[in-house]
């Protein structure tokens, strides 16, 4: 952890897993892909991107499932949170947002994939919209 950086906790809805996260976030986006959509039952993933190094499990490291080979989802197999997602070649976490106990500093600043958006939603803000990932 970087000198003077807040960490913040998460954890699972059963509190089963739990884990501590530099405030050190990257980015954040709204991703609004079909398998972010299925592994969360919701219209989008709300997600901040930070190194994977910058992630702690410090309770249920055990009750960690992980979907997927090489980037994964890592889920409660208690109660099937979805925690983060390993990506970009298991450099950088995707952090639910929805999981954190204590408010990050950042918020999402566009929507991602949204030509795969759900239908039946309609994206009510301003923030900017991309078809794709917009980072390298």
């Amino acid at each position: 952890m970087k000198q003077g950086t807040n960490r913040l906790r998460g954890e699972c809805l059963c509190r089963q897993v739990g884990y501590e996260v530099d405030d050190a976030f990257e980015y954040a986006l709204n991703c609004h892909c079909s398998n972010c959509r299925r592994a969360t039952g919701a219209a989008f993933k709300p997600f901040a991107g930070i190194r994977t190094e910058r992630l702690t499990v410090v309770r249920g490291a055990s009750d960690v499932m992980r979907f997927g080979e090489g980037s994964h989802d890592a889920h409660c197999k208690c109660c099937g949170s979805l925690l983060y997602s390993q990506v970009r070649d298991g450099g950088y976490l995707h952090v639910t947002l929805g999981t954190l106990i204590d408010p990050p500093s950042i918020r999402p600043t566009a929507h991602i994939f949204v030509g795969s958006k759900a239908p039946w939603f309609d994206i009510c803000d301003t923030l900017p919209q991309f078809d794709e990932f917009p980072i390298d």
